[in-house]
């Protein structure tokens, strides 16, 4: 299985996201996944025109000249493509929605109706990798994942794929907090993290009992609130 995945914080190799991508990854590969993690914050992908000239002009090549090129052939390569972002205003960063923009080329422009009765584009290709998300926000509790799911879950309609796997972690930042108290549970949420990337580089989901694991939060949300204020205080002084 060949795993991309797209890390699409704007902190790139220093970010949150990267810490949960490279555990994930990392998992994949000791199970025999060929694993890759792209940092598009060092690719320079431009914003996409609506020109439509990838549909008509150029089929299925954009007319931009830019890193964008490279990528969609790494996403056609790919069995599994991750889209990892931090959460900015409830949905993706400005660098990964200009990725999702620009892969209008792998589609054809005629319309098609699904097995659910909703329109959208026809395939270019006859078929397109499964994807899965990789998420994390500063603030305590998961509802501020709503959006996101769905907006994924879409995507990945329009794009005749299926979102497969889900990771979504609050209170991110202390991913990498040296805090002596928390070093255990932050060393036992990576070991859960990179037994999902095994389990989906094996069995194609990752099981019941590491999703619970992944889902538990690290602290209370009380404690991270109360903590995160005195940053903040600190911050501002």
């Amino acid at each position: 299985m060949r795993i991309t995945a797209f890390n699409g914080s704007p902190r790139g190799k220093g970010s949150n996201t990267g810490v949960m991508v490279s555990e994930f990854l990392a998992g994949a590969a000791a199970a025999g996944a060929e694993a890759e993690q792209v940092f598009l914050s060092e690719r320079k992908i431009a914003h996409c025109m609506g020109c439509f000239k990838c549909w008509t002009a150029t089929p299925g090549k954009c007319v931009i000249n830019d890193d964008m090129k490279d990528l969609l052939q790494k996403v056609m390569s790919s069995d599994l493509i991750i889209l990892a972002t931090p959460l900015y205003i409830d949905d993706v960063t400005g660098i990964m929605k200009d990725f999702m923009d620009r892969l209008i080329p792998l589609m054809d422009p005629h319309f098609e109706s699904d097995n659910s009765g909703e329109w959208r584009h026809a395939k270019r290709f006859s078929s397109y990798p499964d994807i899965a998300v990789i998420s994390n926000c500063g603030m305590p509790g998961r509802q501020h994942f709503q959006v996101l799911k769905l907006h994924f879950r879409r995507m990945a309609r329009n794009f005749h794929s299926k979102v497969t796997a889900e990771i979504y972690l609050d209170c991110g930042e202390l991913l990498k907090n040296q805090v002596l108290i928390l070093k255990p549970v932050i060393a036992k949420y990576r070991k859960s993290l990179r037994k999902a990337g095994e389990e989906l580089a094996k069995d194609g989901i990752i099981s019941a009992k590491t999703a619970v694991k992944l889902e538990k939060p690290l602290i209370s949300a009380a404690m991270y609130i109360k903590e995160a204020n005195k940053y903040w205080d600190r911050e501002l002084s």
